[in-house]
């Protein structure tokens, strides 16, 4: 399958005439963040008319090793920065450079310089604060060096991309010029509106991400054992890997694309746990926006966009304490009707919100808004 997806990618080229398009994506099509603000989008964008060229930094056998040892290879850092060099030198080319958060990471934005000084119109997206990964740095030198990196490149960009208004915040402080708020979100084509099914005979609880967001769950292991206690949950996790969870009855399923619906639909309510912390405010949600697209109820920490994706006790619950998720996790399990009322309450906020028939129409719009400014 991936390989059918890289040579639709990659040779990409349209009959029609239309504006010449880079993007410089942080990872291949495994890689989450590259495969929801980007490649979902261009069958629409190639039937606007534009040639579009993909050119990720990281390859998908850098993403399964990092994933696989929780460290990066260094050859595979060394290629990823001779490619980009080669793309680079051949940026005239193209009308407009969409640019998936920086063009290269811990590094100075002399490349996006570059682009303006070459008269390359630019656009970038950010669908977390990657900001903070600077400004917040433990290193003083990176804070030195690179602390208002970011800020910079908005500021030169044709157009700022953001997940959420907490980002948006930021590109206006920085003085971007254009800011546009776009959500991650789903292609409602994947997640077909089931009528109801054979309820689990056990709640489960369920979760989906990555390994690298996995302690958020372990942090909220005390309440989940409570509500799991005699049997009467258990708890479900989608691509966590090996997660510490004393007391708690659960399974770890590895993430595939293939089924990653489906295993959400096998949820009875999805959770979204985080802690109040500057990187974390920067998350545009998007677990909330696939398990509601899946009819389930949710139930998630007060913390960035959670509190505008979750209408609380209508879509379902926001809970700051371990308390108040003990209370809203039983809640939920022990009342079937509300678990659906709001499941459907939360699917009707994503059809007409939070999906890709919503958005790509917008995206087109902005896009080709770029390219006729010259």
């Amino acid at each position: 399958m991936e390989s059918h997806v890289w040579n639709f990618i990659y040779n990409m080229v349209l009959n029609s005439p239309g504006s010449r398009i880079l993007f410089l994506t942080k990872y291949s099509y495994n890689g989450a963040s590259s495969r929801y603000r980007t490649f979902q989008y261009l069958p629409w964008l190639k039937r606007a008319g534009f040639h579009c060229t993909v050119s990720p930094l990281f390859s998908t056998a850098y993403l399964n090793r990092k994933y696989e040892t929780g460290r990066p290879c260094l050859r595979d850092l060394v290629f990823a920065f001779f490619r980009r060099i080669a793309v680079l030198i051949r940026v005239a080319g193209y009308d407009l450079v969409v640019i998936e958060k920086e063009v290269f990471p811990f590094f100075p934005s002399l490349p996006e310089r570059w682009l303006s000084f070459r008269n390359v119109p630019y656009v970038v997206d950010y669908d977390d604060a990657l900001f903070h990964q600077y400004d917040h740095n433990g290193s003083m030198l990176v804070r030195r060096l690179l602390g208002n990196k970011i800020a910079r490149v908005m500021k030169r960009a044709r157009l700022v991309i953001a997940g959420n208004e907490y980002l948006a915040g930021y590109a206006r402080q920085a003085g971007a010029s254009q800011i546009e708020v776009l959500p991650t979100v789903i292609d409602l084509c994947r997640y077909p509106q089931l009528a109801d099914e054979p309820k689990n005979p056990i709640f489960t609880i369920g979760w989906i991400g990555s390994p690298s967001t996995a302690k958020y769950i372990e942090q909220l292991a005390p309440a989940l054992a409570v509500v799991c206690a005699g049997g009467l949950a258990r708890v479900r996790l989608v691509g966590s890997g090996e997660v510490n969870l004393p007391d708690v009855p659960h399974e770890v399923i590895p993430w595939s694309e293939d089924d990653e619906v489906e295993q959400l639909q096998g949820f009875d309510v999805g959770i979204m746990p985080l802690p109040d912390s500057p990187w974390e405010r920067g998350k545009c949600g998007f677990k909330l926006i696939q398990y509601m697209a899946c009819g389930l109820p949710v139930i998630a920490s007060p913390v960035g966009v959670n509190v505008e994706l979750v209408d609380n006790g209508q879509n379902g619950y926001l809970a700051s304490t371990l308390e108040e998720w003990i209370f809203t996790l039983n809640t939920l399990r022990d009342e079937e009707e509300r678990r659906s009322a709001m499941g459907m309450a939360g699917r009707k906020q994503v059809e007409a919100h939070f999906s890709l028939q919503v958005t790509a129409p917008r995206l087109v719009e902005l896009l080709d808004g770029c390219t006729d400014m010259g």
